[in-house]
């Protein structure tokens, strides 16, 4: 076994998962090397590395021009492309999940442009549920208020779901709260709790450059030495959250039954402002039963200089709470405004994304007509 910074940090309970997949990561054999090197053990693909990996290179065009040859909506041509990457992905990931169910897992996300929409939502996360089909895959859905209901209606259908786009200590209470009853009503017809997984992508580094912002705004001495603190304190509470919700007799009902808790998965965990240290949003947030979701560059910095310093996503809890409670709203910074506002910007950045996206495939679907 490779021993490693990210190993060692694995083995304090945090499942390091990497936040990007394309075909050339799966054909070089790459995904292979870093779970064995880096502790990889799980992946969350990204529409803007698709949209790089079939617009710059070729691994995609063969089976483009198959595609081309019955199918000319774009959208349809991305899902039937990065199925084929997400069913490779899971496949070679399925050792993972057999030893350790809880890992070993592949995101695909639904069509961010769903997000204020639940039916649909709802519908196609089914779809590529079915399509897909795998023990091991994870459909996203944004945790908006209309993405809420349609997690827990998936969850009632026995579906495993990476609740995504969570900024708000609420909106994590209520991703929890839609699980919990997800599982019960599956619980209620007959279903098999062991089947069924779910994580809460709570974002990170957003919090600090939106809060950041407010503070270099207001410009005092006190504003100013608050900056870099509201990300960290905001997933530390998260985490208390957590650990109340997947405890007491509700929840062991349902643990005896099979199920398992909701994890928090730390996403948007890259360093935004480069007066921070490079890998802060990693190091802070250690603790047992999480995820950490990671772009290459942290990744890499990790094993370079990372450290492990115990599980520091339960340090500082009392100044966590006067930071978000207190300090912050002293200030004049309005914490629900900062997550309200993060939140709409999200899905607006997730439906961009995907917008070019669709635009790239439109791009390489012209290039080889017309070749």
């Amino acid at each position: 076994m490779a021993d490693s910074r990210l190993h060692r940090l694995s083995a304090r309970g945090v499942s390091v998962w990497i936040d990007y997949l394309s075909r050339d990561l799966l054909q070089t054999g790459e995904l292979k090397r870093m779970m064995h090197d880096d502790a990889v053990v799980g992946v969350t693909s990204n529409p803007t590395i698709f949209q790089k990996a079939i617009s710059q290179g070729n691994a995609y065009d063969e089976q483009l021009k198959g595609l081309l040859e019955h199918e000319q909506d774009a959208k349809e041509i991305f899902l039937h492309l990065a199925v084929r990457d997400v069913e490779s992905a899971l496949d070679l990931l399925a050792p993972v999940h057999e030893a350790n169910a809880q890992d070993g897992y592949v995101s695909i996300e639904v069509d961010p442009t769903f997000a204020y929409d639940t039916k649909a939502t709802y519908d196609e996360a089914i779809r590529l549920h079915e399509w897909i089909d795998r023990p091991n895959l994870y459909v996203k859905i944004p945790g908006t208020e209309p993405g809420l209901k349609a997690i827990e209606d998936c969850i009632a259908g026995g579906r495993s779901i990476n609740v995504t786009l969570l900024f708000s200590l609420q909106r994590h209470k209520e991703a929890m709260e839609a699980y919990v009853r997800g599982l019960e009503r599956f619980a209620q017809s007959g279903g098999e709790l062991t089947k069924v997984r779910s994580v809460a992508s709570f974002f990170v580094s957003r919090v600090d450059t939106e809060t950041d912002k407010r503070l270099e705004a207001i410009g005092t001495v006190e504003a100013l030495a608050l900056r870099g603190k509201l990300a960290i304190a905001n997933a530390r509470i998260a985490y208390q959250h957590y650990k109340r919700v997947f405890s007491g007799e509700r929840w062991e009902a349902l643990e005896a039954k099979g199920a398992f808790p909701q994890r928090c998965l730390w996403a948007s965990t890259s360093t935004k402002n480069p007066e921070y240290r490079d890998v802060l949003y990693v190091e802070e947030l250690v603790g047992p039963h999480t995820v950490n979701t990671m772009p290459e560059e942290t990744i890499e910095a990790f094993q370079d200089h990372g450290e492990v310093r115990g599980d520091t996503v339960d340090d500082d809890l009392e100044a966590a709470h006067t930071l978000l409670e207190e300090q912050l709203p002293a200030i004049g910074v309005d914490y629900d405004d900062v997550v309200a506002t993060l939140e709409k910007e999200g899905v607006q950045k997730f439906s961009d994304s995907f917008a070019e996206l669709l635009d790239g495939v439109k791009a390489k679907r012209g290039e080889l007509v017309a070749s």
